[in-house]
């Protein structure tokens, strides 16, 4: 009597052919996790910025400055405020309200709004109202940040 060692080629070709159904399949989550990853670091910062904001004109009120110091400190950070007391839309205001700003975070500022990009994706964004306090997440999109 002889007896059989190894594998069909049969086998072989159908657990080949499994694979290739499965790997087809996975793919493209796994390709799609880092523009969700983006997505999610910018809601993050977004919350941080909405707390941040929030914060400044709490000290602000609670200061009793309902329109005469355009300054608050936090946690000894001095943060520049407008006359509603949120922080304004520079360095001195929103970005010093954070207190620290990851580096994969980019802002600029421009006419009362700063928008912070995520990332290297110009159109991945998270923009800041100085006027209102409003952070808006519209532009963290997965298409936008991938």
């Amino acid at each position: 009597m002889k007896k059989q060692a190894g594998f069909t080629l049969v086998e072989l070709v159908v657990v080949i052919a499994v694979l290739g159904i499965l790997a087809a399949t996975a793919l493209p989550r796994f390709v799609n996790v880092q523009s969700n990853a983006r997505v999610a670091a910018g809601n993050g910062l977004a919350a941080s910025l909405r707390s941040a904001a929030n914060l400044a004109r709490a000290s602000w009120v609670a200061a009793g400055s309902n329109a005469g110091a355009l300054q608050v400190t936090m946690d000894g950070q001095v943060v520049t405020v407008n006359g509603t007391g949120y922080p304004t839309a520079d360095a001195a205001g929103i970005v010093a309200a954070l207190q620290n700003l990851d580096a994969q975070f980019t802002p600029s500022h421009l006419n009362g709004v700063s928008t912070f990009q995520v990332g290297t994706f110009a159109q991945c964004t998270v923009t800041y109202t100085e006027a209102t306090g409003v952070v808006s997440t519209a532009n963290l999109t997965p298409a936008r940040c991938g």
